[in-house]
């Protein structure tokens, strides 16, 4: 240890701050990159949100969103062995005639898809904690899949709220093979609002 300490002592200062630096903009660069990685390369599925309950009113500047694909049956995972809260799974989603996705089923790994389908990662809030063992998946999950907020400009958030809870928002997420997903763009009755920068 002292010799650590004896070597690190040698290095000038502003070598130093310039090294932590850089570490710091190396993090921010690989996270910024991860996300474009998503934007670009994900598939684009549009999902329908739901009204939220009118007391969770806007935190700061950002939406918070709930999606018809957020309270699933848990279907063949009913009765199976989970790893409680924040337990993944992979949910299916199929495009309906009018563009939408909506969930066909809830896996514990990712499955095959096909033409007009795509497999978007989450992990079970609720529903991961039934049975003698309190570790199995329960009839009904409550899935977060990482686009539950959306930041908007300032002061624009209520008025977003409001078109949600009357049915008006959708999402376009781009959603990688692997599941991951990410908000592209908010429409507003069917248009683009805001359109997510690619950097």
């Amino acid at each position: 240890m002292t010799v650590l300490k004896t070597l690190i002592a040698a290095i000038p200062r502003p070598l130093l701050f310039a090294l932590a630096a850089a570490i710091q903009v190396g993090l921010i660069s690989v996270m910024v990159y991860d996300r474009v990685r998503i934007l670009r390369e994900g598939v684009e599925v549009t999902l329908q949100t739901r009204p939220v309950d009118p007391r969770d009113f806007l935190r700061g500047d950002y939406v918070v969103l709930t999606y018809e694909i957020t309270n699933l049956p848990a279907g063949a995972l009913k009765d199976t062995a989970s790893k409680g809260r924040g337990t993944p799974v992979f949910v299916k989603l199929v495009r309906k005639p009018d563009g939408v996705y909506a969930a066909d089923s809830v896996h514990a790994a990712p499955v095959p898809v096909a033409d007009g389908e795509a497999l978007i990662r989450g992990r079970v809030v609720s529903g991961a904690i039934c049975g003698a063992d309190r570790r199995r998946f329960c009839e009904t999950l409550h899935i977060n899949y990482g686009i539950e907020r959306y930041f908007v400009p300032q002061d624009e958030g209520k008025e977003l709220e409001r078109a949600r809870n009357q049915g008006q928002v959708s999402v376009v997420a781009a959603v990688t093979p692997a599941g991951r997903a990410a908000i592209k763009r908010l429409l507003l009755g069917g248009k683009p609002v805001y359109d997510e920068p690619m950097f």
